[in-house]
């Protein structure tokens, strides 16, 4: 499990470590990580390094030092440099002597001769003739977009961008975007991400994240926020072992759907069959499609017929009349762990006296998206999704899912996971249903609920990449491919160029092709994981 931490933690571990390292020393560690893979983007890019031209946007502070220590290591590979500076008498001075040194040119962003958007001549052409440019406007301390002549240095760049610590304009620790902001190709960052890499669009506009050994591995608390890698989801995903039967492997129930909406009940049993080898009973007015569609559920048409689950999954399509409230209620009452999504998630937002019938030593996870979430914490979340998943989690002692692009999974003692999904493509009418139908069959196979909503959330979104791009990835989390779509910044990051010259572009899907792409989306984390089991 990944960690990520927030700028105040990795200050403070900084800060120890200045202790024992020198802070330039440090300093020149972080900027020859950056150059590396500034060379590395180069070469991908370009097909060379020696020759080429970078670019450096270089702010005030730390963040501009690492910039400039990064251009004097790309000196010495042959590579010509010109740093633009945003604030001329704030610019680290080590930094900028070094670069000066290795033959590297500095220019001011407002220098002589400027146009009609007030960039001097010189930093214009450095930009316009960039085949790489490295971000170093601003760091850990920023905040809000960029400002106005940083704006138009960045509206002008067409290379590719490889960011010092995090995007410039991207707010570190929520990952907003609260106006214009550098859109990465790579983020080079140290000892750890930071929320922004992770959270919103800070997940998009980080690209690539690089995590460069600097030495804090030692002076680093507990992570604030965790990210599960295909590995860890491929090693804990249950599969039948030689003694286990449709029984031992867990039985999930589902109610979901109605005679005149089925397609929540086709969804949700379709994603628990796909999910696990055990058994799935549906529950419902609409067993009679769920059978058409898959005959290896035992499906009833009442709740009452259910037989006997090791978990529910509840509400997809339920209604919020009083039918629906009594589906929830028996759910409630079995003991068993609990999937509560969409109708369900509203009818105990309205109905206070539901929450008397559940079983307070059973699971509980919620499912919720943005109105949905809303509605329990009666109030919008806000730009900090994790804290208010965290209040919702503590405050109803249940696990917390809360769905969008950037999905925050809170426990109720405060652990975090983040899937930082950086494509779109699960956004479509019913793929909640198949995640729900997911995370039912794995918390009847006995997974802790916690981890069951970060295995089910990966394999969701993978599932959605897959089908979007034929059977491949079409970009997406951590998949590797530039965060600028072909028209440039603003375009979906799922599409466009990738390194090379390679292409990866993908179509819109429905739910259903979300479903049929689950098994493949199984065997890749599968694979994932035997890959590192044998590295």
């Amino acid at each position: 499990m990944q960690g990520v931490w927030t700028p105040d933690q990795i200050r403070a571990a900084e800060q120890r470590l200045f202790t024992r390292t020198p802070e330039p020393q440090v300093m020149r560690r972080a900027a020859h990580a950056v150059s590396v893979h500034a060379v590395r983007l180069l070469a991908e890019c370009t097909g060379g390094v020696a020759g080429r031209h970078a670019t450096l946007l270089v702010g005030a502070g730390n963040n501009g030092g690492d910039a400039l220590w990064a251009g004097t290591f790309l000196r010495r590979r042959g590579v010509g440099v010109t740093a633009v500076l945003l604030a001329p008498d704030k610019t680290h001075p080590a930094g900028l002597a070094a670069l000066r040194r290795a033959g590297g040119r500095a220019v001011a962003a407002d220098g002589p001769s400027p146009d009609t958007s007030g960039i001097g001549a010189e930093a214009a052409d450095a930009v316009e003739r960039a085949d790489a440019v490295i971000d170093g406007i601003v760091g850990l301390s920023g905040r809000g977009g960029l400002r106005p002549t940083a704006a138009e240095l960045w509206r002008r760049v067409t290379a590719p961008v490889v960011a010092v610590d995090l995007p410039s304009g991207v707010d570190p620790v929520t990952g907003a975007v609260d106006g214009p902001a550098v859109l990465a190709d790579v983020t080079v960052t140290f000892g750890g991400r930071r929320p922004c890499h992770v959270l919103g669009a800070g997940a998009v506009h980080s690209g690539d994240v690089e995590v460069a050994d600097i030495g804090l591995d030692g002076y680093l608390p507990a992570p604030e926020l965790h990210l599960l890698d295909a590995a860890e989801v491929g090693e804990n995903w249950p599969v039948p072992g030689p003694e286990d039967d449709k029984y031992t492997q867990g039985v999930v129930g589902v109610a979901a759907g109605s005679a005149t909406f089925p397609g929540a009940a086709v969804l949700a049993s379709g994603a628990a069959v796909q999910a696990t080898s055990g058994m799935v009973r549906y529950a419902g007015p609409a067993a009679d499609v769920v059978r058409s569609h898959w005959p290896e559920v035992v499906a009833t048409g009442s709740i009452t017929d259910a037989g006997r689950v090791q978990a529910w999954a509840v509400g997809p399509g339920i209604g919020t009349g009083a039918s629906g409230r009594e589906v929830l209620l028996h759910v409630l009452e079995s003991g068993r762990p609990v999937c509560a999504d969409a109708d369900s998630i509203t009818l105990l937002a309205n109905d206070p006296t539901l929450w008397d019938a559940r079983d307070p030593d059973a699971p509980l996870v919620l499912t919720p998206h943005a109105g949905e979430f809303a509605r329990l914490a009666g109030g919008e979340a806000g730009t900090d999704r994790v804290s208010a998943a965290r209040d919702v989690a503590a405050r109803f002692d249940a696990v917390v899912l809360f769905k969008g692009n950037t999905t925050v999974i809170a426990a109720p003692d405060g652990r975090v996971l983040v899937n930082d999904s950086r494509h779109a493509w699960p956004a479509t009418a019913g793929s909640g249903d198949v995640l729900t139908g997911l995370l039912g069959a794995l918390l009847a196979g006995g997974v802790e609920p916690w981890l069951a909503c970060g295995y089910a959330t990966f394999v969701h979104s993978l599932a959605a990449e897959l089908a979007a791009g034929g059977g491949r990835a079409a970009g997406g989390a951590r998949s590797g491919g530039s965060a600028r779509g072909p028209a440039g910044p603003g375009v979906a990051p799922a599409d466009g160029p990738g390194r090379g010259g390679t292409f990866r572009v993908g179509a819109p899907i429905g739910a259903s092709a979300l479903l049929a792409a689950v098994p493949d989306a199984i065997r890749s984390v599968r694979e994932a994981a035997f890959r590192a089991a044998f590295r």
